[in-house]
């Protein structure tokens, strides 16, 4: 095998490895209270999101609803970003679809768009704070984005792509979250 073949295969591997990574920090940042909880004690979703301070009172079709509506939303906002900022996706869109959807949970349930690549110990007031609300500090000031959504083109993991649709992060989403 060739030194190019190994280095492009290490770097196929690597990226997988990313995705799972944010997958999995996503979901136990999402379920972190629940550890809290005593043992045996049952919570709800809405009651997880009412501990992080979030703003969720509503049936399970509205947030839902909400949260297609500023996937929508967002997806618009990285286009026009990453056309403004002269970035790129990352080569594997599910990274970029999973923040997306991250970004458009936090927003309706935080009226923010919180960085959902971060743990946080009180996401209202970081969400309130906008330090890591999206696009955030180190991103605006020095085009670092540790979620991988904005790249410059010397990372090594920037495709070539400079768009995503609406209908692919929810393709890619719904892949992975089955």
């Amino acid at each position: 095998m060739s030194e190019v073949a190994t280095n492009t295969a290490s770097v196929l591997i690597m990226k997988r490895f990313l995705v799972l990574s944010l997958m999995v920090l996503m979901f136990e940042i999402r379920s972190s209270s629940a550890f809290l909880m005593p043992a045996g004690a049952k919570t709800t979703g809405q009651q997880l999101l009412a501990q992080n301070g979030a703003k969720n009172d509503m049936p399970k079709e509205e947030y839902d609803a909400k949260v297609a509506k500023a996937a929508k939303a967002m997806t618009a906002f990285t286009n026009k970003y990453l056309a403004n900022t002269g970035t790129k996706l990352c080569s594997d869109k599910a990274v970029p679809a999973v923040v997306i959807q991250g970004l458009a949970e936090h927003k309706v349930e935080f009226g923010a768009p919180l960085c959902p690549c971060r743990f946080y110990d009180d996401k209202a007031a970081e969400a309130k704070d906008g330090y890591w609300n999206c696009p955030c500090v180190p991103m605006r000031e020095r085009h670092e984005c540790h979620c991988m959504l904005f790249l410059t083109e010397d990372n090594t993991f920037a495709g070539e792509e400079v768009d995503i649709s609406y209908d692919e992060v929810v393709d890619l989403t719904d892949v992975m979250s089955s």
